[in-house]
């Protein structure tokens, strides 16, 4: 049975007594006393994910992204699959089909992650280090004209579209840009290493973020003014990786590479309630067109875990024959092929959701990361490999 908020909450005090260097400062950082949190829970430590003792909800964030619900925006663009290759600085075009590669160009250095943007009319293939974003056109999977953006490691849009939010991992900042032709509208230095992923509040009312190299989570909250609301520690050398809310809007699912497992995160409080354990090198986390699992690759056992999201506990594990190293992606339209990244392999993987078989494994270039399966249904893009809502 879960242990109640306030027996986690209890525990974090009691490690914060033992000791912990304190968090990066910073001229913009607040953190109100509600939010401060300088301890770290242990995962044997923490309640076993059960069901929240709560009375069910019948909200659901993504009841919008049900299987072939694509918006008339994206309706008729082709089904393809692409697939940024980080150490080749080049994209590859899948046609899931005819489980093909149909088309190859290069674009800036470290391409991360290919991003639809918030009005559903653009792809943008993020290259950190080439500080560029590739405008893609999905009516015909052809690249366009790279726009200079500092530090594009990753790319998000505010619920309301206000604005698109550049992750620059390694300038340690949050870039509020206007999201059509990317204009600085406000930088916000962070107070942690390695930004990487994040999510947003039911609400759009705040988000909250993973710092891979210092183990902590952020809070922004994204009134007239974003501002930095809190950080919240996890487990002493942890590695957060991805970060996705809950049918329900209740938790924050944050994927740890170095835990094996899942941190559970309330946002509204800025803290730790479970941790569930998967698989080594957790990684990327996408729901089910049905809203029922959430598909957790664990890239350093080469195996999927489904994760039943109304249980909240690990429900199968696909495993790739032959080994792999399964990453970043995304569903398909019709919600019944899972395509993921094989970072360490030089391939992509197509999965069978109903059976966990192994569809195809398709040769691509060096270290291809964050893939995005488009078009997918929903109303807007939130960004990242294709968040929608």
């Amino acid at each position: 049975m879960r242990r109640s908020l306030g027996a986690a909450v209890c525990a974090a005090l009691v490690l914060t007594a033992c000791g912990r260097d304190a968090r990066p400062s910073s001229a913009n950082f607040r953190s109100s006393p509600e939010h401060a949190h300088s301890g770290s829970i242990a995962p044997s430590e923490l309640p076993p994910p059960a069901p929240p003792e709560t009375t069910p909800t019948t909200v659901d964030v993504y009841a919008a992204d049900r299987a072939n619900q694509l918006s008339p925006v994206v309706a008729s663009f082709p089904s393809l699959v692409y697939v940024p290759n980080s150490e080749s600085n080049t994209v590859d075009v899948i046609d899931p089909a005819t489980l093909q590669v149909v088309n190859h160009f290069a674009v800036g250095a470290e391409p991360q992650h290919v991003v639809p943007s918030y009005d559903l009319k653009t792809l943008y293939v993020a290259a950190d280090q080439g500080n560029t974003l590739t405008p893609i056109d999905p009516a015909t999977g052809q690249p366009g004209t790279a726009i200079p953006v500092d530090d594009p490691y990753n790319l998000y849009f505010t619920p309301d579209g206000r604005f698109a939010i550049v992750v620059a991992e390694r300038l340690a900042r949050l870039d509020f840009r206007d999201p059509h032709t990317f204009a600085l509208v406000q930088s916000m230095p962070v107070p942690c290493r390695g930004v990487d992923h994040l999510d947003f509040a039911a609400d759009g009312s705040y988000l909250v973020a993973s710092c891979e190299f210092s183990s902590d989570m952020l809070k922004v909250t994204l009134g007239d003014t974003p501002s930095l609301a809190g950080t919240l520690p996890l487990l002493a050398g942890a590695k957060p990786q991805d970060v996705k809310l809950s049918p329900d809007g209740m938790v924050f699912y944050v994927a740890d590479m170095v835990g094996g497992g899942l941190w559970e995160v309330d946002g509204a409080t800025l803290s730790i309630v479970g941790f569930l354990p998967t698989g080594a090198g957790a990684h990327g986390l996408y729901v089910s067109r049905d809203s029922k699992d959430l598909y957790v690759p664990n890239r350093d056992e080469g195996t999927v875990s489904v994760v039943d999201l109304v249980e909240r506990s690990e429900r199968a594990k696909w495993v790739i024959p032959g080994g792999g190293s399964p990453d970043m992606g995304g569903v398909s339209a019709d919600g019944t092929t899972l395509w993921l990244s094989g970072r360490s392999n030089s391939e992509v993987y197509a999965i069978d959701t109903s059976t966990g078989a192994l569809r195809a494994r398709i040769p691509v270039g060096n270290g291809p990361h964050g893939l995005c399966v488009y078009p997918q249904p929903g109303r807007f893009s939130l960004g990242h490999t294709g968040v929608f809502r």
